[in-house]
Order: C-alpha cells, then structure tokens, then sequence
C-alpha cells in the first residue's frame, strides 16, 4: 500500500517517538512510504518560526528520509488545482496540499490529526 506520511508523523518517526499503531504502517515492508515537498517546506517555515514542535533540521530530515527508503512526493499543479475542490473542513494550507495530493495519486494519507482524518482517503493514527 502506498502511504502519503503527513508531516507531524514524519517529524515523531525521525525522533523515534511514533504512536504504536503507526509503528506497523511504517515496518510493513509491503507498504510504499511517501513524504511530500510541502512537510520540508512546513518544517522550514515553522522552525524559523521557532515552534517547538518544528526543531528538527530540514536538510537532515530529506536526507534521512531518502536513506531510509521513502520515495519524495513533489507537488504538482495538479495537486494545487485540487486543493480548490476540497470541502473546507480543514485550513492549514500544508495539510490541504497534503490531502489533495494523496487524493490526486490515489494513495492513502497516514496522519495523526483528527482534522485532516475526516477526509475519506486518510487514515487517523492515534
């Protein structure tokens, strides 16, 4: 299965501290782990922004991710086209482009937020 990783789940997996029920999406060996241009872009901007959530170096993170086998999803127009046809369930601008990517390529979205859950092509982990 190939998952679209949203990018609190990224930043838990690179610091080690992964929900439990995450754990099995990311040792599956039959699953495909995707991240998106926009989670590097996000963590750029709130780092600079000096959200304590967000301290992680960006370039260590693509590189690590890389490494570690996940395949970069980069962002398309395609994807932004979609993002107009969202439902406005959600605002953050990173997590509609992450949303309307996996709807654009038919992947499932893995996330830990409640927000972006409610759209049908996501899997809530908690």
């Amino acid at each position: 299965m190939k998952l679209l990783i949203d990018t609190h789940l990224l930043l838990w997996a690179a610091a080690d501290k992964l929900p439990k029920k995450a754990v099995t999406y990311f040792t599956n060996e039959e699953n495909e782990l995707l991240f998106s241009s926009a989670s590097i872009w996000e963590i750029i901007i709130k780092k600079s922004l000096n959200r304590s959530d967000f301290q992680i170096d960006p370039v260590t993170l693509y590189w690590g991710l890389l490494d570690n086998g996940y395949t970069e999803l980069a962002i398309t127009s395609r994807h932004t086209l979609l993002v107009a046809d969202l439902p406005k369930i959600h605002k953050d601008p990173f997590d509609r482009i992450l949303i309307a990517q996996s709807k654009a390529e038919g992947v499932i979205l893995l996330t830990s937020d409640q927000g972006i859950a409610k759209y049908s092509s996501s899997i809530l982990i908690k």
